[in-house]
């Protein structure tokens, strides 16, 4: 046995105990007559100390050699420590070595292996192994492992079973690219691997197994932001003999579940609003409702005058900024600059200070009265002491940009704190979406998910009109899960896919398998994805998802521990018949 106890176990009642520990050396301290080491493991640091007038001078010796991160075994007595920690959990005591093994030595670290590193994050990816020992890094995983755990124990509970689906799936359209796997006993054929179970949960619906849940890992072979990676974590729940009600009322409590468990935080109440008024009131579809600056629509108010700006634009809108009057002319001049950059793309802001005297100074006073203001004001619900900052242009676009600047001033202001958390589901959103490249319509969802009751004639006449019968459940301006009820019809599944461009022979090869099985008395169902890696982020009062992923990737998609991904030899790509033409 390596050890008898835990390098954080060890507290004033072990005192005259001997004891037995492994780990590694955090860091050691030679005063020439005393050595100090601290021990470290999974579970905490225990002080050792090794004394020439108690430890013997080969001992003395090799206590002297050890370097950080050697991995050593010791066996020694606790005893009182003369100068206690109290910011240690075993810090009133410490081990008097007797015997000392090295089970192997360490070369120096790239970066110290502490809580604040001198390490960037680059170095870090690199040996990600050793970043796994630092307590950030291993306290996100032990993190993630307790929301597992408590996702796993609510859905059982509620009489969900844990299924297993395939990795080694058929490429279907599901909206992003797939990573498509070579088949060697199937000569030029492919795998492709699941963007989602969706079609896999819907059939085990089919099969009856009723209520379904699989924590699983999902893959999509699409451009990268900063917080995105191509292998992610889904929490993947499907339900029979339900509507959306139901599925609401489920994933509602394991949220509750969860925020009480892991966060100590009991919220009851779970706010719904629809998808046109979540554009509208905040331009975005997965609003952060922990604080106010709701959009206020000025075309009514802005356009009467001669100002051109706002004369040809589809939508002006403005925000107040709480306390922002107190902006200096540069500051204001800042936000102009950050809504210009070509992430934004704003072409410019007018602003509106709202004085406490009841007065307004706006950029555009040569065009606009007080009285003008004053509306401006009331649109906006802008108080004294405030600043209206207004966007003008193409609807979607100018909403967009409000709603970047909105997040933006929240986050300068202190309105995001992690530890206030506000959920919040998004519902009846459209069914499909225009491609204005394509001038066709695509699936907002995918091409499973079923219109609102009464609305499938609608797709012949006001396709974009169509509500689906989906829901999303954001917290905290997160989407954190999505579903919806699923069609489970055959012949509307076939029409549907004719409306996203599908002939029938596609159809037939792409869905086959699923549309025949929807005649063997496939029942009414839907589902609901969470996000585990974003969920677990949030609830750990984080914005980065890659802490909380033992070993996750850059933004390129590479994972450069293992320098993945990489070439593959001549004698594989024959053995696969692949030839590569890789154009410069």
């Amino acid at each position: 046995m390596y050890r008898s106890h835990s390098c954080g176990e060890l507290r004033a009642s072990h005192i005259n105990t001997e004891v037995t520990l492994a780990g590694w050396v955090q860091k050691s301290r030679d005063k020439g007559f005393m050595v100090w080491v601290d021990l470290r493991d999974r579970y905490g640091i225990t002080q050792l100390i090794f004394d020439e007038e108690r430890t013997s001078k080969e001992m003395m010796e090799k206590a002297k050699s050890l370097g950080r991160e050697f991995v050593i075994q010791i066996t020694g007595t606790v005893i009182d420590r003369e100068s206690k920690n109290d910011k240690m959990h075993t810090g009133d005591v410490e081990v008097l070595v007797s015997k000392l093994e090295i089970l192997n030595a360490s070369v120096t670290p790239p970066f110290t292996i502490e809580d604040k590193t001198d390490g960037g994050e680059d170095i870090r990816m690199k040996y990600r192994y050793l970043d796994i020992r630092r307590n950030p890094v291993k306290n996100s995983l032990i993190f993630r492992h307790k929301v597992a755990m408590e996702v796993r124990k609510y859905l059982s509970d509620q009489e969900f079973i844990e299924v297993e689906t395939p990795y080694l799936i058929k490429s279907t359209p599901e909206g992003a690219r797939d990573f498509v796997v070579p088949s060697r006993m199937n000569e030029g054929q492919f795998y492709a691997l699941p963007q989602s179970p969706q079609t896999f949960k819907q059939l085990l619906m089919v099969g009856g197994m009723d209520k379904y849940f699989q924590i699983v890992k999902c893959f999509r072979d699409e451009d990268l932001r900063a917080d995105r990676q191509p292998e992610f974590t889904q929490i993947d729940c499907e339900m029979a003999f339900v509507e959306q009600e139901d599925i609401l009322n489920v994933f509602e409590g394991l949220t509750r579940h969860l925020l009480k468990e892991i966060n100590g935080i009991e919220i009851e109440k779970f706010p719904r609003m629809l998808y046109d008024d979540a554009m509208r009131i905040y331009g975005n579809d997965k609003p952060d409702i922990r604080f106010g600056m709701e959009f206020g629509e000025l075309n009514e108010v802005a356009q009467h005058k001669d100002f051109g700006v706002f004369n040809s634009a589809e939508l002006v809108v403005g925000i107040a900024v709480p306390g922002g009057n107190a902006y200096t002319r540069k500051e204001i001049d800042k936000l102009i600059d950050w809504v210009r950059r070509p992430q934004v793309g704003a072409l410019g802001m007018v602003y509106c200070r709202v004085n406490e005297d009841g007065t307004f100074k706006s950029s555009v006073d040569k065009f606009y009265d007080q009285e003008d203001l004053a509306k401006w004001a009331e649109k906006t619900g802008a108080k004294a002491g405030d600043l209206i900052c207004i966007l003008s242009g193409v609807t979607n676009k100018v909403r967009q940009q409000l709603s970047a600047l909105r997040m933006e001033l929240a986050t300068r202001l202190g309105l995001r704190d992690p530890k206030v958390f506000a959920p919040l589901w998004v519902i009846d959103f459209p069914l499909l979406e225009l491609d204005e490249e394509t001038g066709h319509y695509h699936a907002m969802h995918h091409p499973f998910t079923s219109p609102k009751p009464g609305q499938m004639e609608l797709l012949d006449t006001d396709p974009g009109a169509v509500k689906a019968n989906a829901y999303d459940l954001v917290l905290n301006g997160n989407e954190i899960g999505g579903g919806s009820i699923r069609i489970h019809d055959k012949k509307m599944q076939a029409t549907m896919l004719r409306h996203l461009g599908f002939s029938d022979e596609d159809a037939k090869a792409q869905f086959g398998f699923l549309m025949d099985a929807f005649e063997y008395g496939a029942p009414p169902h839907g589902g609901l994805a969470f996000g585990l890696d974003r969920l677990v982020a949030i609830l750990g009062g984080q914005e980065t998802i890659r802490d909380f992923i033992a070993f996750p990737k850059n933004n390129s998609g590479r994972d450069v521990m293992i320098d993945a991904p990489a070439f593959i030899d001549d004698a594989q790509l024959k053995e696969l018949s692949l030839k590569l033409d890789i154009k410069s």
